[in-house]
């Protein structure tokens, strides 16, 4: 791992980092699979975190042996109703809602001149960012348009340096999925994983919630 000094960037994965807009992913998907007939478990839960959208209906798909029951144009119907689901489940979303500690955090960074970018794969980041008045912090996010392969492949972090004129080494990327710090060490980047360390024992840095993500806190976990 290298030194605190060195690091010059922090990338942030959103859902789950950010805010608990995780939940409102999960409940749109858990409608989506009983609506298609496959059951909904917490290890399904889990391996759709930080993976994209047509991914995620694909993995569901997988999980219950129908992976091979719909047409492309099917799909993209499912993908498109779980999103407008979600979109529904985010109405009324505000600053209350980013989760402990990563607001401060966040202005901290700002404060000290950090660069930041958003290494997210859901297309809503822009719009869940305004909601929680944090936009203007993330002048830099990854297009997930641009993207050929989603978490856990590195392609997002190393976009997320590339855009802030980065090399990886300088860069710290936080995640709460098991598929994203596979794509931030991938990357060749520092990994902070928010949440059970011993899902997340890939992490360079583990905290078991975002109360703990300070500057301090990296810094001592690195030096």
């Amino acid at each position: 791992m290298v030194k605190f000094e060195q690091i010059k960037g922090f990338i942030f994965d959103l859902d789950g980092v950010i805010a608990n807009t995780s939940v409102y992913h999960a409940q749109a998907w858990h409608q989506l699979a009983d609506e298609l007939g496959v059951t909904w478990t917490d290890d399904l839960a889990n391996q759709l975190k930080g993976v994209g959208r047509m991914d995620s209906l694909n993995l569901i798909l997988k999980s219950g042996g129908k992976e091979n029951d719909y047409t492309e144009d099917e799909k993209v119907k499912y993908a498109t109703k779980k999103n407008d689901n979600y979109l529904n489940l985010l109405k009324g979303l505000t600053d209350d809602d980013i989760l402990a500690g990563m607001k401060e955090f966040i202005q901290d960074l700002d404060a000290h001149h950090y660069l930041i970018s958003l290494a997210s794969s859901s297309k809503n980041s822009p719009k869940v960012l305004e909601a929680l008045d944090l936009a203007k912090y993330f002048n830099e996010r990854v297009d997930p348009d641009t993207l050929t392969h989603g978490k856990p492949d590195p392609e997002i972090y190393r976009r997320g340096a590339e855009i802030l004129n980065l090399k990886p080494e300088e860069c710290i990327g936080l995640e709460d999925a098991v598929s994203g710090v596979k794509s931030i060490n991938g990357a060749h980047e520092t990994s902070v994983g928010i949440g059970d360390p011993k899902m997340l024992n890939e992490a360079d840095i583990n905290f078991t919630d975002t109360s703990q993500v300070t500057l301090a806190n990296i810094k001592k976990a690195m030096d």
